[in-house]
């Protein structure tokens, strides 16, 4: 069983699934850290932010060997984005080669309130992220959920919205608990 889980950066993702694998015992992959592992090896960047800026084949190149490597584990949540906003448009996150090596059974979006996205943003001093505004951000996660959509059909995995209010990671956590125990 594989279950994907996104959202955008300053949701509250990690918080959540840290509950999710704590309670479950389901081991969580970030598929962007093995993206970076990947890049850092190969010496094209230093830091995580510095990804969203490498051309866009380097970027697909990652995204095919992190797919791979995610392709061969068994029973884990991989904790990704389902788009990358780059200065030359939204990325997929998991184009048609990624989805089917990973082959997930559903795709949960972990959604916010813009505001709240903003405000976890400025007040988290271990990245360098670029200026977003709210319009921005809302729009990100529209994105977001016309991207899994699109994999959805092409998968057939399901596709779940949940929303991570201020200060309830616990009740995000267990909307996703209640949608991977019926996988």
């Amino acid at each position: 069983m594989r279950s994907v889980i996104t959202g955008v950066a300053g949701v509250g993702k990690t918080t959540v699934l840290d509950i999710v694998s704590k309670q479950t015992g389901i081991k969580i992959v970030n598929y962007g850290t093995l993206m970076f592992e990947l890049a850092k090896k190969r010496g094209l960047v230093e830091n995580r932010d510095q990804m969203r800026k490498l051309s866009r084949e380097i970027q697909i190149d990652l995204q095919k060997n992190a797919g791979t490597e995610i392709g061969k584990m068994n029973d884990v949540i991989v904790d990704t984005h389902m788009s990358i906003k780059t200065p030359f448009g939204y990325l997929p996150g998991l184009p048609e080669w990624v989805l089917r090596e990973i082959n997930a059974s559903v795709y949960i979006i972990i959604e916010a309130p813009p505001d709240l996205i903003l405000k976890r943003r400025q007040n988290d001093p271990t990245r360098s992220r670029d200026e977003d505004s709210l319009e921005s951000i809302r729009e990100h996660q529209e994105i977001n959920r016309a991207f899994a959509a699109a994999y959805s059909i092409f998968s057939g995995a399901t596709v779940k919205i949940i929303t991570n209010e201020e200060g309830k990671p616990d009740k995000a956590a267990q909307d996703i608990i209640k949608v991977i125990a019926v996988d």
